[in-house]
């Protein structure tokens, strides 16, 4: 893999993160949707990781006064287990928490316990369950926060 790139998501972005999108969710975002809260959402921020000129991953923050809620963590399936959504998750905090964000919560589901143990080692802590939350399966998320 070459060089990674994690920078601020464009509007040129949304094809490429969509298609990340029905990659890793059941019931994934639309386009217009992304499109939405990418371009138009002024309290949303979206970063993406990039190599080989392919965005390979993104995480989405919606930043409601000291508070980001996590939106979206992907990463393509191909690009797994190289760091990228921790350096992702990283820089999101890194830059948001220069604008003000002091506390951060996101929603996972219960059986994801890769993902759960990659929130842990960044500082979030489970605080919650939110039963059937997750309308696929009506499995329950888990309520992490930093």
């Amino acid at each position: 893999m070459a060089d990674l790139i994690i920078r601020q998501a464009e509007e040129k972005d949304v094809p490429a993160i969509e298609e990340i999108e029905k990659q890793c969710f059941t019931v994934p975002w639309s386009y217009e949707s992304l499109h939405k809260d990418i371009v138009e959402n002024g309290l949303a921020f979206y970063v993406v990781a990039q190599t080989d000129g392919r965005v390979c991953g993104y995480v989405g923050i919606w930043k409601i006064l000291d508070e980001g809620h996590i939106t979206n963590v992907a990463v393509a399936p191909e690009f797994r287990r190289k760091h990228i959504g921790r350096a992702m998750l990283q820089a999101l905090i890194d830059v948001t928490s220069q604008e003000g964000i002091e506390k951060y919560t996101l929603e996972v589901r219960a059986s994801n316990q890769a993902a759960i143990r990659l929130y842990e080692g960044l500082g979030f802590k489970a605080e919650g369950i939110r039963p059937g939350y997750y309308e696929d399966n009506g499995e329950d998320a888990v309520i992490m926060w930093r």
